[in-house]
């Protein structure tokens, strides 16, 4: 959690502002938790991250701003949540939030952060893997781990949170306009999630769909695939071949052959005995 716990009484008296409410009761209400959860959580200097999460995602208020006091507090009237307001739709957001906790809401912790293990993700955070297996097992909401994550990443809260809310939404509110596009990990023939990246459109070929396009790497190499793509031309490929993903090139020969070249070898097939599952269109090598 990036905060001091002898902040406590601070992010209490910044959720209660947030509210609109001036009580330790009245904000325990606002946070469907019990009245005397709130005077606790000063005494023991550590507020919990569900409590933070549901008040950003109730009233509006800055994440960061909630966590570390750093921005000021500039909310319109008009965005105040009542006491009435809340108590409804308070308990659908926290309820929504602790059914998708455990492995969900892990994924997507790890699909934020652009990382493929729970080692890489236990090792950014200095969390032991125990204690992420435990998470799992136990369908556990981490919720100060969302808020990190959150912040370190700009991920969505609500995705991260609930899980309702596409990743993808970053697209919508960032101010430079630049597509965000799905990354894949090609390995042993399959292709894996491996989270987002952002594309400077201006190397992206004119007539590509933007939103079929996948940014895929495997070791050194990394390609942009225009996905869905399936009448094959000359030109490089990924290919399904006998159920194994790859990239190859491919050039047209007479009688519906082509003639196919990998990194391992070359072949001549009927272009029917092969599936395009999509087409290169800007290839990218490491040059170490």
């Amino acid at each position: 959690m990036p905060e001091t716990k002898d902040s406590a009484a601070h992010i209490v008296e910044r959720l209660s502002s947030s509210y609109g409410v001036t009580s330790q009761r009245a904000l325990a209400s606002c946070l469907d938790v019990p009245s005397n959860n709130v005077s606790a959580w000063v005494q023991r200097k550590s507020v919990p991250g569900n409590a933070i999460i549901k008040c950003a995602l109730d009233t509006g208020a800055d994440l960061k701003w909630l966590v570390t006091g750093e921005f000021a507090f500039a909310k319109n009237e008009s965005l105040k949540i009542t006491k009435k307001d809340t108590s409804s739709s308070g308990h659908v957001l926290l309820k929504k939030m602790l059914s998708s906790g455990g492995r969900a809401v892990l994924s997507r912790i790890i699909e934020a952060y652009g990382f493929r293990t729970q080692k890489e993700l236990g090792e950014h955070l200095n969390i032991s893997s125990g204690t992420i297996s435990t998470w799992v097992r136990r369908e556990y909401f981490p919720g100060d781990v969302v808020i990190t994550c959150a912040l370190d990443t700009g991920a969505s809260l609500e995705w991260l949170a609930t899980g309702e809310m596409g990743i993808a939404s970053l697209e919508e509110t960032t101010s430079s306009g630049i597509p965000m596009v799905s990354k894949k990990i090609l390995l042993a023939g399959k292709l894996d999630d491996d989270g987002f990246c952002y594309i400077d459109q201006s190397f992206v070929p004119d007539g590509v769909n933007l939103n079929n396009l996948n940014f895929v790497r495997s070791g050194k190499s990394s390609w942009l695939i225009e996905m869905g793509v399936n009448e094959l031309s000359n030109g490089s490929w990924l290919l399904d071949i006998d159920g194994t993903l790859d990239i190859y090139t491919v050039s047209k020969r007479p009688g519906n052959k082509i003639r196919i070249i990998g990194h391992d070898g070359e072949f001549e097939c009927l272009i029917n005995e092969v599936k395009a599952k999509g087409l290169v269109v800007v290839i990218l090598k490491n040059a170490i």
